[in-house]
């Protein structure tokens, strides 16, 4: 009999492994399979003492053997690997056909959980955290679905997204986007709009584009609309048009609003959705590589007024996003380069291997923006209502949010006003250096590096109404270094006006 294929969860040592088998096991009505409990069963002792006696090479071949007969079972549909098991070529290998799902866990974390319960590789910190080091890359380089430890309450849906991850094209992946009022699956992967693939499934689509995106990437629904495209349209008289759609097509409070297309879209389709009978749900599906890289995740929806950008909204998760690169074929040049600013400011915020990459002046690949997601993600997990961590991500944006309101919204793109914002941050920052580098990197796209159409007090004024403000004070987001960036700095009303006047034609 040919084995199933399974949902094998993997992960450093205390992500969850064991206790995330077990909860999607009882959802599938099936019985959890553990390497752990068979190789002890195997070697008829426990793996600690085993370990002890005969070395960590022994242990590995006799740990290998039975992983690789688990993954042959044919009842084998739910299945947890020790955290070493992928260390063997020859069960990475057996793990094609299978869901990987790596379960991630930070380092101080991972030490409370595991240290102290016997465990032969979680005596030494330094060691321990060395070895999780070692080991992301392993992980990653198998999985197909990225999880946090899985929470009890939300076993249903995420078992759900993982049988739905087993329909999609070949190659999508699955991250999981949690926060504090809700989570959701990001689904990203090559021909995923194409395909017809759509979760969750069990609703009437309601679909809101706009008129540029409408007839490149159709998606099906039982009523659509197109808006005019442009920042200048995210405004409260568009959504009362996007309202009266929803409730003259007769959508309900069970159905789902789908954004097709770039932020614009993806904000006030949201926050139409977010308000629509008191709220319904949402999909995403990000059209332009600002928003598959940044504004299709965190759940902020919103449309501009004329005093302000962003400044009517609410937090309001989606249901599910769909990142499909491929739509990104179609961008026109000024979008893609846009969207590039995004993506140097999200590296900017990571550091470590995703800034080394960007600094290198490639293009931007799947890889790139699939690590710009996470990095989004990770972040919102962290801080979902701008309360802390989350602040990093406007990096650019206070500037560039005031030249966007100074010039009427409609004179730059949302990433090249960035582009322009990030400029000015790293002058405030006193990175002389890195703001060089960064140039560099945004003229190598065609983006400004100065703004005109407004003045530079007009930009100072919209600066000072920024939504973040705190009283009469406007804190900035400055930058030490790649992957040392952080909020709350304040900046003397001088020093501003030199970094504005620096970035003015």
């Amino acid at each position: 009999m040919e084995a199933l294929s399974a949902f094998v969860f993997v992960g450093f040592m205390g992500a969850g492994k064991s206790t995330a088998a077990r909860l999607a096991a009882a959802e599938l009505g099936v019985e959890p399979l553990y390497s752990d409990r068979e190789v002890e069963r195997a070697l008829g002792e426990s793996i600690e003492s085993y370990f002890d006696r005969e070395g960590e090479a022994a242990f590995r071949a006799r740990e290998e053997e039975e992983v690789l007969g688990l993954l042959e079972r044919p009842d084998a549909r739910v299945i947890a690997l020790g955290g070493g098991a992928l260390g063997s070529e020859r069960v990475r290998d057996a793990l094609s056909g299978h869901t990987v799902v790596h379960l991630q866990i930070g380092a101080e974390e991972a030490w409370r959980r595991a240290s102290g319960k016997g465990r032969p590789l979680a005596r030494d910190r330094v060691q321990f955290d060395q070895l999780k080091q070692d080991r992301e890359g392993v992980y990653a380089s198998v999985a197909s679905a990225w999880l946090p430890p899985m929470p009890r309450d939300g076993v249903r849906r995420a078992i759900r997204a993982l049988e739905a991850l087993e329909q999609a094209p070949a190659g999508t992946r699955l991250a999981w986007a949690g926060a504090a009022s809700g989570d959701y699956p990001v689904f990203f992967g090559r021909g995923l709009v194409g395909s017809g693939f759509f979760h969750p499934p069990d609703s009437r689509r309601f679909v809101v584009s706009d008129e540029n995106v409408a007839s490149l990437h159709p998606v099906s629904g039982e009523a659509q609309v197109a808006v005019p495209a442009g920042e200048e349209q995210k405004t409260l008289e568009q959504a009362q048009e996007v309202l009266r759609f929803l409730a003259g097509a007769g959508a309900a409070r069970d159905d789902v609003v789908v954004a097709v297309g770039g932020g614009v879209v993806g904000d006030l389709a949201g926050f139409c959705a977010s308000v629509y009978q008191r709220g319904m749900r949402w999909v995403g599906i990000p059209t332009t590589l600002v928003a598959q890289v940044d504004s299709a995740y965190g759940g902020k929806t919103g449309v501009d007024l004329p005093e302000a950008k962003n400044y009517v909204g609410s937090y309001h998760h989606p249901a599910a996003v769909l990142t499909d690169p491929a739509v990104l074929d179609t961008l026109p040049p000024e979008e893609a380069a846009a969207g590039y600013a995004e993506v140097v400011k999200t590296a900017l915020i990571a550091g470590g291997p995703l800034w080394a990459r960007v600094r290198e002046g490639g293009a931007v690949d799947d890889e790139a923006i699939w690590r710009c997601l996470l990095t989004k993600l990770a972040i919102v997990a962290e801080d979902e209502r701008d309360s802390g961590r989350r602040q990093v991500l406007n990096l650019g944006h206070t500037v560039g949010h005031a030249i966007e309101a100074a010039t009427g919204y409609g004179r730059y793109r949302h990433g090249e006003a960035v582009a322009i914002g990030l400029l000015a941050a790293l002058r405030l920052s006193g990175r002389d250096a890195l703001r060089k580098e960064v140039e560099g990197l945004l003229a190598s796209r065609g983006l400004p590096a100065r703004f005109e159409g407004a003045a530079v007090d007009d930009v100072l004024g919209y600066v000072a109404r920024d939504k973040k403000r705190e009283g009469d004070r406007v804190p900035f987001v400055l930058v030490e270094a790649p992957g040392e960036v952080t909020p709350g700095h304040d900046v003397e009303a001088e020093q501003l006006r030199a970094a504005i006047e620096e970035v003015a034609a």
